[in-house]
């Protein structure tokens, strides 16, 4: 299997990837925040045959620093370097375009979740850093700020 990451705005597969992590992505309209996000936002895809299999979403805040907004891939595709490979082009982009900083926005480690552990293990695992716990920032429980240096 080859997995190919391509630069463009692919919404309905975002609304399919999200629909099928419902334990990531359970509240609805958040699921439809991402989706119109997806249309708009500097927008990864990782496909295989062309078919879209994992997207990723990115916002620029400041010149030097960029956010991973949203990254999803579809479950039979986890494990198979699919987000890997979005993360490595998002940063590749980013290094050639300046940016020094790239930071991710995920649940806190105070919440206990098997899924979330498995995220912030993912971003680690790709030289993320924690940075800061906040409550109540995206949502009502814990997020947690992870950093890379670019």
């Amino acid at each position: 299997m080859t997995i190919t990451i391509i630069r463009g705005n692919d919404p309905e597969a975002t609304r399919r990837i999200l629909g099928a992590l419902p334990d990531w992505f359970g509240i609805p309209s958040a699921n439809e925040h991402y989706v119109t996000a997806a249309a708009t936002k500097d927008s990864y895809l990782a496909q295989v045959e062309g078919t879209t299999m994992g997207v990723a979403l990115v916002d620029r805040h400041f010149p030097v620093t960029a956010e991973i907004h949203l990254i999803a891939v579809a479950p039979e595709h986890h494990g198979t370097g699919a987000g890997s490979a979005l993360v490595a082009a998002i940063e590749q982009d980013l290094r050639d375009d300046g940016v020094r900083l790239l930071e991710v926005k995920t649940v806190g480690e105070s919440y206990e979740d098997q899924g979330y552990a498995a995220t912030r293990a993912f971003y680690a695992a790709r030289d993320f850093l924690p940075l800061e716990e906040f409550q109540g920032l995206d949502w009502d429980g814990p997020s947690l700020l992870m950093v890379k240096p670019l």
